[in-house]
């Protein structure tokens, strides 16, 4: 039995059976003081603007054509101005509330935001022109700690695609950390 073990570890590893998935390269921000992981399946992309530090195509759940729109930037502000500003991108037959939750992930405070409606979209950047989209969602996540800038992370795209999506988002946030 001990000379048949390595033959069937080699089959296993030529064959690729049991083989883990690839992991996602680490993301760095503020200068390589925080890193987050995205997930395999989103696209890095060239940011449409100078003001985003990093963006990623979420892939369209099925039936849908558009893809989620995921960008990171550090900016200044408060955090309630920051939230209202979220707030002003969405229509609704109302006024758009954001859902806010806070969590903690290590030494960092994080701040969940999920805001549905009509979003207006900036394709252009936030001077040019706004296109609204209907059925639409933002997940969000400001993230606050020592020595690091805030960072605001931001997921907008078709309602359907968000909620396939909305685990993986978490899970990229909670992979947050202090190096």
């Amino acid at each position: 039995m001990k000379k048949l073990f390595p033959l069937l570890a080699a089959i296993v590893l030529m064959t690729g059976f049991g083989t883990l998935p690839a992991q996602a390269e680490d993301l760095s921000l503020a200068e390589g003081k925080l890193t987050m992981t995205p997930p395999e399946a989103w696209e890095k992309k060239e940011p449409r603007t100078r003001i985003v530090e990093s963006e990623f195509a979420v892939p369209p759940t099925e039936g849908e054509s558009e893809a989620g729109r995921l960008t990171i930037m550090a900016a200044g502000g408060s955090l309630e101005q920051n939230i209202a500003r979220w707030e002003n991108q969405f229509r609704g037959d109302g006024p758009v509330k954001a859902e806010i939750e806070e969590v903690e992930i290590g030494a960092l405070k994080v701040h969940i935001v999920e805001i549905n409606g009509t979003f207006l979209d900036s394709p252009r950047g936030p001077l040019g022109p706004t296109v609204p989209r209907e059925g639409y969602r933002m997940l969000g996540a400001i993230i606050e700690g020592e020595g690091i800038p805030v960072y605001y992370v931001k997921l907008t795209g078709p309602a359907a695609t968000l909620e396939q999506n909305e685990g993986m988002f978490k899970n990229f946030v909670r992979s947050v950390k202090l190096p």
